[in-house]
């Protein structure tokens, strides 16, 4: 019975984990997200985590790759002192609204395979994004200790600016050279709004949001342009070497000639000095002579004279 009732919790949980994936797949609004999002915040969320202490979502491993944390906080304490949570930095006297007591902040870092629904959902011809998308959304959380019916707030930054610091979470911090990125603003209602940024990788804002880099997508001549010069530093450095191959092959061969003529008039004046003929004195002249090679002649047979007639 034990092993029945626990392969039947091995099926549903493979049967939930299968639909939750398909669900996450079918996934191409970024307001659904926020949403989905939104209801794993709270269903995850204890009422026990104290006010003012951050707390990770966990979320289905079907959306990995996404970080979600959250924070609790009274209104007023936040308005008096305001917060630095994770990327936002939220300054004194910004203020939550509506609000009646505590506010439930929630930050998104949708990394950056999430992050490419925004360019199905907004308009970003022209531009691409070059970090992940960072998201700041409140809900309201009040006495109400089950969350049952958690609705949207707004965020307002009244005296000092809502700060983004992408320094630590985007890769292009090398990549860019002299090209600085623009921030943009992801509007609810599919309004991007684009701004220089404050100081290197930092970004300000007014009120809540989603938040990105982008740059500027280089137009076909400066992509064309682009590749012409690749092209001849890639052909230039191919030339060079080549070049300088072939002239290193051609010293090795100089140097090969020149050692076998070496070698060979080495050899020539050896085989002269074995062969010399030896000088000797003739009279008041000098003349090679030969070496006395010769055997003295001998008769073979005697010799007998014919008589005499």
């Amino acid at each position: 019975m034990g092993s029945l009732f626990t392969l039947t919790l091995i099926v549903l949980s493979s049967i939930s984990l299968a639909l939750t994936k398909t669900e996450a797949q079918k996934i191409k609004s970024a307001r659904l997200l926020d949403l989905l999002i939104r209801d794993y915040t709270f269903k995850s969320y204890d009422t026990h985590f104290r006010t003012g202490t951050l707390h990770n979502v966990h979320l289905p491993a079907n959306f990995s790759g996404i970080t979600v944390d959250t924070v609790r906080f009274r209104c007023g304490s936040l308005r008096r002192y305001g917060a630095q949570v994770k990327e936002f930095h939220l300054g004194i006297g910004v203020s939550v609204n509506p609000c009646a007591e505590r506010v439930m902040v929630v930050l998104q870092n949708l990394g950056y395979n999430w992050s490419s629904i925004y360019n199905f959902n907004y308009d970003l011809s022209g531009y691409q994004l070059v970090s992940p998308i960072l998201g700041l959304l409140a809900y309201n959380s009040g006495t109400d200790v089950n969350f049952s019916n958690p609705f949207e707030v707004g965020i307002q930054a009244l005296e000092n600016p809502i700060t983004i610091d992408f320094k630590n979470i985007t890769r292009v911090n090398n990549q860019l050279g002299a090209t600085r990125p623009l921030c943009a603003s992801f509007e609810g209602d599919g309004k991007v709004t684009l701004a220089k940024e404050a100081s290197p990788y930092i970004c300000v804002a007014k009120r809540h949001g989603h938040f990105g880099l982008v740059i500027e997508k280089p137009s076909p001549v400066q992509l064309r342009k682009k590749v012409s010069q690749w092209k001849v530093v890639v052909g230039s450095t191919v030339g060079c070497a080549i070049g300088a191959f072939l002239l290193g092959l051609l010293l090795v061969a100089m140097l090969v000639k020149v050692k076998k003529r070496s070698r060979m008039e080495e050899m020539e004046r050896r085989a002269y000095e074995e062969e010399a003929l030896q000088v000797s004195m003739v009279g008041h002249v000098r003349a090679p002579t030969a070496s006395r090679t010769r055997t003295t002649p001998t008769i073979e047979h005697e010799y007998i004279p014919p008589p005499p007639h």
